[in-house]
């Protein structure tokens, strides 16, 4: 039988996938979802996935050969943190945890406007916000803005600049929110404006997602718990 903690983490697992397979629609081909896990065969945008594993007991073996490992940096999210994929030629990128906040409850009033991204200028601000001058802007395309299931929030300044934002991915059971950012003051600046906008957006639906370090335990103080482990396997590095 499967417990609530464990119906939440497939939950917040497929939800992840959706999100990946978004991101992936928006450069090229979006993958497939299979019984057991979400694959792309072909390489996916930089930070996300080659295939998620959506329920325990995936063969390792069978995921490895679906993606493509010819080039560095092919990764699995093992959302059970039940696979070995060291014999495939992967090694262990980090671990992290799922986490759930409960739908209605109370957030911290958020000291910042925040509107939800609707053209592409925003998005292009959003992003170079999120991005803080690495040079991967360019991840976030206008594709996004298409994709039904997916809000980019963006939070302002009272002169109107991006200076936080998420992206929250709505499923049939959870709102996945990933992509947490805040240009000066960290997670802890970020988290009221997108529990805020999450709560008024998607009030029914629970808030997911995943962290690990420091953003955990900001994720942690802002009313989320840990329900989960997980694991990011990387391809030739």
């Amino acid at each position: 039988m499967t417990t609530p903690q464990e119906f939440l983490i497939r939950a917040a697992a497929r939800n992840n996938a959706e999100w990946c397979a978004a991101m992936s629609r928006s450069h090229g081909p979006a993958g497939a979802f299979e019984a057991r896990s979400w694959i792309s065969p072909a390489r996916t945008p930089l930070y996300h996935p080659d295939a998620v594993t959506l329920a325990p007991g995936a063969d390792p073996a069978a995921l490895a050969a679906r993606i493509d490992t010819t080039t560095p940096g092919a990764s699995v999210k093992d959302s059970f943190a039940d696979l070995d994929l060291t014999e495939f030629g992967f090694q262990i990128l980090f671990a992290a945890q799922w986490i759930h906040r409960p739908a209605g409850e109370p957030a911290t009033a958020p000291d910042l406007a925040w509107d939800v991204v609707a053209d592409t200028d925003l998005l292009r601000a959003w992003a170079l916000a999120w991005d803080d001058g690495n040079g991967n802007a360019h991840l976030f395309r206008p594709g996004l803005l298409d994709t039904p299931a997916t809000s980019v929030i963006a939070g302002r300044s009272a002169d109107g600049q991006v200076v936080a934002g998420a992206v929250a991915s709505r499923s049939e059971q959870v709102v996945g929110i990933s992509n947490v950012f805040a240009t000066y003051g960290g997670p802890d600046a970020a988290w009221p404006v997108v529990l805020d906008a999450a709560h008024r957006l998607f009030p029914r639906l629970p808030v997911v997602g995943y962290e690990h370090g420091d953003d955990l335990a900001a994720a942690l103080r802002h009313g989320f718990e840990a329900i989960g482990p997980l694991r990011i396997w990387v391809h030739g590095q």
